[in-house]
């Protein structure tokens, strides 16, 4: 299968996009920028509108779901909307009982810890899937030609939070079963591959432009036991968008040691914390464009030690075939909104092609 005619990346409304081009490793007309967790608690409307409502119930409400994802376009002109949603809606709509905890995040009503617990796991409809569908497809008419990126979590972020029962961390006994019993781990990453990839993929054939898979535990495998145990089930994500020709970005927190890896397990564009300096990234993975990063810390400074960082970033991200500015991270709920738009701001006019700081658009 292909994108649909009607796809934005068919039709062109999103083939030009400043995101798109970068994320492709073309010139764009100005470094894009968008923000991990842009749409969510640092805004005053997001607020209003959740007024303390169940989270996974907003996800699987298209007009909700959609409204959320829309907010952060209207308000700080970012050059990419990212579907509001949870890795753990997938979970759900397969039938596992799990809920969102405010202040503590996704939690298991029952871990899935055995053999028999991961056998038991229930396969995903793509039908129950149709929330999602129904969702993007609204957000991607009313963005016209801003990009939609789709979202999913990797397996082993996914397998820990099952395994674990919640948040941890250091994962330690999601780590404990990939040592303790091989094959059983090996089971539940190729089920978290299934069920993510199929998230993923009913983003982008309901008309996201772009896929990026979240891999936020990553940083506490070692180099080799991401690369034996974990690497070609993060493949398996990446390869259900086969035949559906969209970028893909991989992001992971404490990926510095396996970053030269990832674009051998289906990333395009690979996004970097903020640990590792982007010019140091671009020569782990050289060729590749790159995503990142910009500390969430520094978003609580005074302005001129704001400006300071961004431009640091962005000089470095000029080692990489092309860049997307963002965070090492998502944004921090107490983050004032103005400064957020300040950024965006600040990057599309240092970064214009003709600017008087740099030749073009890196």
């Amino acid at each position: 299968m292909t994108l649909s005619p009607t796809h934005p990346l068919v039709d062109g409304r999103t083939s030009d996009a400043a995101l798109v081009r970068a994320y492709r490793g073309s010139l764009a007309p100005h470094v894009p920028v968008w923000f991990m967790r842009q749409a969510g608690r640092s805004l005053p409307e997001y607020r209003e509108l959740r007024a303390g409502g169940d989270m996974l119930a907003a996800c699987l409400d298209p007009a909700t779901a959609s409204e959320i994802t829309l907010q952060p376009v209207r308000r700080h002109g970012v050059d990419a909307a990212i579907f509001f949603s949870d890795i753990v809606v997938p979970v759900l709509l397969a039938g596992v009982d799990v809920r969102i905890v405010p202040g503590r995040g996704p939690v298991l009503g029952t871990p899935v810890r055995t053999p028999r617990d991961i056998a038991d796991l229930p396969e995903l409809d793509p039908a129950d899937l149709a929330p999602v569908r129904d969702a993007v497809a609204r957000t991607v008419e009313a963005l016209g030609a801003t990009p939609l990126i789709a979202f999913a979590g990797a397996p082993f972020t996914l397998a820990s939070y099952l395994v674990e029962g919640g948040p941890s961390k250091d994962q330690l006994r999601a780590r404990a079963l990939a040592v303790a019993d091989p094959e059983a781990f090996d089971a539940l990453l190729s089920w978290c591959a299934r069920t993510s990839g199929a998230f993923l993929r009913a983003q982008v054939e309901a008309g996201a432009s772009a896929a990026q898979v979240f891999d936020s535990w990553a940083g506490s495998l070692s180099r080799e036991s991401w690369r034996t145990r974990v690497a070609r089930h993060t493949a398996r994500t990446f390869a259900a968008l086969d035949g559906l020709d969209v970028p893909t970005v991989h992001f992971g927190t404490g990926t510095g040691p396996i970053l030269d890896l990832l674009p051998h397990y289906g990333a395009g564009v690979v996004g970097v914390d903020w640990r590792t300096p982007l010019d140091d990234a671009a020569r782990a993975v050289p060729g590749w464009p790159l995503q990142g990063n910009v500390d969430p810390a520094v978003l609580g400074a005074p302005w001129p030690v704001i400006e300071a960082h961004v431009l640091d970033v962005l000089e470095r991200g000029r080692a990489a075939s092309a860049h997307v500015l963002n965070l090492g991270h998502g944004v921090p709920p107490e983050t004032d909104p103005d400064v957020l738009t300040r950024i965006v701001a600040l990057v599309h006019e240092v970064t214009a092609t003709g600017a008087s700081t740099g030749e073009d658009a890196r």
